[in-house]
C-alpha cells in the first residue's frame, strides 16, 4: 500500500499539529514547517514532533519537493516561501479542515463538537468515555488531553485509536464546520465569537440539522433555538432531558447529578459540568450507559491551559488558561469567584483582528466579570506578521473596561508588576489564545514567587 506524503505548513498550530499526529501515526510520511520554528519560540513543541519521526524544515520553501500534498493553516499567506514553492510546482493543496473532513467523513462512526465555547473539554471527555468503555477512538483536539500526556509524548492533543469510532472539535470560525457530516452532532453553545451571530447561526442550524442525532444545550437560548426534531437535550434547567442538578462546586472539582447520576469531576466550574452533561448525553447517543460515562468521567484529568494550576507559593496560586472570548473568560472568572481571593489577570488579546471584533464585548464581560480588588494588566496583543491593521489594540481596551484595568505593552514589565503586587490568598491567571510561550510566562512567574 502506497501512503501519501504531506507538508504541513504552519505545523505547529494547534488544529494542525494533532492533525499531523494522525496521519503519521496511520502510516503517512509527514514533513512541516512553522515560523515559530524559524523564531526560535516552542521549542519543546518541534522537538516532540521530530521525536515522531517528523522533518521540519525552515519555512523558505526548502522542504516543499514534488509529489507532496501541501496542507497550509488558514494564518499562512500565499507570499510565504513554502506557498509559493508549492504553488510552482502544482501540488495538490488541502486546507487542515479540507484533510480533517476526509478522514473524519470517512469513519464509520463520527461524533463532531461545535460550539463558540468548551468544545475542546468537551471532545476530550467524550473520547475519554468512549476510551475506557473499549471504543478505542481516534480523538482530534485542539488542546492537550491531560490523560494521554506522558513524558515521551507531552503534546496529546490527538489519540490514535484502531476503531472506526473519530471524535473531533469542529470550527465555526473559518466556516469549515460545513465540511463535516457527522452521525452525532454536538452543539455546547452560541455566542460572539469570531463572526456574527447571524452567520454563527447559519453555520451551527446547519451543523445539527444534517446530522442524524444533535446534542444541544438547553441552557443557551441560541443554541435551543436552533435544534430541531433530532436533538436531545442538556442542562441544569427544565428544558433539558438530560438534566444536571444538585450541583456543589469545589476548588478543585465539581460534583452534580445528571438525571439522578452522581458525577463527580475533578476539574473545576459550572461551565465544566455544564460540559459533562454534553459529553454524557453524547456518549448515551453512541450507545454508552449513563452510569459508565460518568464512572469513566471520575478519572478525566483535564486539557491543558484550561484553568490549569500551574502551582501554588507562598499562598499565591499560578493558573493557565485559554480564554479568549467573552464566553470563556466569564466563565473563567465566575468559577474562579466562587472561592475568596483576588484575581490579578494578565490577557493578552490573540489578535488585533478578533479585538477589533469583539473588543466591545470583551470590555463589557471585564467589567461585569472582574471583582472590585482584582487587577488587569493588558499587553499589546499577539501579532506574528502580517497585513492586520494594527491601528487600535491594548490601549482602547484597558480604557473601556476602566480603572481596574492597565495597558502595559511589554508582558515582561507585567510579570514584574504581578509578582510584586501578589499576596497570600491571590490568584494570578495568565490568560490568552494562539500563544504557546504564555504557559512558558506563566511558569515563571510561578518560580519568581520563591525570589
Amino acid at each position: 500500500m502506497t501512503f501519501p506524503h504531506y507538508f504541513f505548513c504552519g505545523i505547529g498550530g494547534s488544529g494542525m499539529m494533532p492533525l499531523a499526529m494522525i496521519v503519521a501515526a496511520r502510516g503517512a510520511a509527514v514533513t512541516g514547517s512553522d515560523r515559530s520554528l524559524d523564531q526560535g519560540r516552542i521549542g519543546d513543541k518541534f522537538a516532540a514532533l521530530e521525536k515522531l519521526g517528523i522533518a521540519l524544515f525552515p519555512q523558505d520553501g526548502s522542504g516543499v519537493v514534488p509529489g507532496q500534498i501541501f496542507v497550509a493553516s488558514a494564518a499562512v499567506e500565499e507570499s510565504v516561501p513554502d506557498v509559493v514553492a508549492a504553488n510552482r510546482l502544482g501540488l495538490e493543496r488541502l486546507s487542515r479542515a479540507d484533510l480533517l473532513a476526509q478522514l473524519f467523513n470517512a469513519s464509520e462512526t463520527r461524533i463532531a463538537i461545535g460550539g463558540t465555547s468548551g468544545k475542546s473539554t468537551v471532545t476530550g471527555m467524550i473520547g475519554w468515555i468512549l476510551d475506557q468503555v473499549g471504543r478505542d477512538p481516534t480523538i482530534m483536539n485542539g488542546a492537550v488531553m491531560k490523560n494521554y500526556a506522558r513524558p515521551d509524548a507531552p503534546f496529546a492533543s490527538a489519540r490514535v485509536g484502531h476503531s472506526d469510532v473519530f471524535v473531533s472539535e469542529v470550527d465555526e470560525s473559518d466556516g469549515s464546520i460545513a465540511l463535516y457530516t457527522p452521525d452525532i452532532a454536538v452543539l455546547n453553545n452560541v455566542a460572539l465569537d469570531h463572526k456574527s451571530m447571524d452567520e454563527l447561526r447559519r453555520l451551527f442550524g446547519d451543523f445539527i440539522g444534517k446530522a442524524p442525532i444533535a446534542v444541544v444545550n438547553a441552557d443557551n437560548d441560541e443554541a435551543l433555538a436552533l435544534a430541531g426534531g433530532n436533538a436531545r437535550t442538556f442542562g441544569f434547567g427544565e428544558r433539558a432531558s438530560l438534566r444536571g442538578s444538585d450541583l456543589v462546586e469545589r476548588p478543585d472539582g465539581v460534583d452534580f447529578l445528571a438525571n439522578g447520576v452522581r458525577v463527580s469531576l475533578n476539574v473545576p466550574g459550572r461551565h465544566n459540568a455544564s460540559n459533562a452533561l454534553a459529553a454524557l448525553a453524547a456518549a448515551e447517543a453512541a450507545g454508552v450507559p449513563l452510569a459508565d460515562g460518568s464512572a469513566a468521567l471520575a478519572d478525566f484529568a483535564g486539557l491543558r491551559r484550561r484553568l490549569d494550576l500551574v502551582g501554588s507559593r507562598h499562598g499565591v496560586t499560578v493558573i493557565d488558561d485559554f480564554g479568549h472570548n467573552p464566553d470563556k473568560i466569564g466563565a473563567t472568572l465566575d468559577t474562579l469567584h466562587a472561592f475568596p481571593g483576588r484575581v490579578l489577570l494578565m490577557f493578552q488579546p490573540h489578535g488585533y483582528g478578533p479585538l477589533k471584533h469583539m473588543g466591545d464585548a470583551l470590555a463589557e464581560t471585564f467589567r461585569t466579570k472582574l471583582g472590585a480588588e482584582d487587577r488587569l494588566y493588558l499587553p499589546d496583543p499577539a501579532y506574528y506578521g502580517g497585513t492586520v491593521d494594527r491601528s487600535a489594540g491594548s490601549e482602547a481596551l484597558a480604557k473601556a473596561i476602566g480603572p481596574r484595568a492597565s495597558h502595559v505593552p511589554a508582558r515582561a514589565d507585567i510579570g514584574d508588576r504581578l509578582v510584586a503586587e501578589a499576596r497570600a490568598g491571590d490568584r494570578i491567571l495568565i490568560m490568552g489564545a494562539r500563544d504557546d510561550t504564555l504557559s512558558q510566562f506563566a511558569a515563571e512567574i510561578l518560580e519568581r514567587l520563591d525570589g
